[in-house]
């Protein structure tokens, strides 16, 4: 009897004292259940990620980023949310997702769960959101937008002003249609006369 009552307490006691989750490296990681954790929403860590891993390039915070994607302003955003329905959305839009990140950042973003949690806290935290600005994106980020910029036609200083009139390409299409139009006229005066 005394070792049926003596193996229970030294199972809870080893229990007890066994390393938990909060132990290890995800002190900031809270356990859910058996089995399924749930990452830190740390905002501050989304600001700099959203820079870095490219969303700026097609998602905007404070007018600040690209408008192939919906802003990401904190103000559009559902109030209380759910973070997994932030990223079923993400997931909804995937398919676009994925192939304007290959077409504008050459490859697709790569986000650990910890990761994305921090985008998503980012995005719905308009304190955060306030500090952020042009100085939070990385130089080779702002090239990838400056390459966007060119590929939808805004000015990026590379040849776009010869579309507008900068007296250089017009001059050339005034002086091709001058000549279509004498030649027009002389024709329609020897066909008059």
């Amino acid at each position: 009897m005394k070792i049926a009552k003596i193996i229970p307490i030294a199972v809870m006691a080893a229990t007890l004292a066994a390393p938990t989750w909060a132990d290890s490296d995800n002190a900031d990681t809270k356990l859910m259940s058996e089995g399924l954790v749930l990452p830190k929403m740390d905002a501050v860590l989304g600001r700099e990620l959203y820079a870095s891993k490219g969303c700026v390039v097609c998602h905007s915070v404070n007018y600040v980023g690209g408008e192939d994607g919906p802003p990401l302003d904190a103000d559009y955003m559902d109030t209380p949310m759910n973070p997994f329905d932030f990223a079923a959305r993400m997931w909804r839009g995937a398919d676009a997702m994925v192939e304007l990140q290959r077409d504008e950042l050459g490859d697709v973003i790569q986000l650990d769960g910890e990761e994305l949690a921090a985008i998503i806290a980012f995005v719905h935290d308009s304190d955060e959101q306030r500090k952020f600005s042009e100085a939070d994106i990385p130089e080779e980020i702002v090239a990838m937008m400056g390459h966007v910029d060119s590929k939808d036609g805004e000015d990026d200083g590379h040849g776009d002003e010869e579309e507008e009139d900068d007296g250089h390409g017009d001059e050339e299409e005034e002086e091709d249609d001058g000549h279509g139009d004498e030649e027009e006229e002389a024709d329609d005066g020897h066909s008059d006369g």
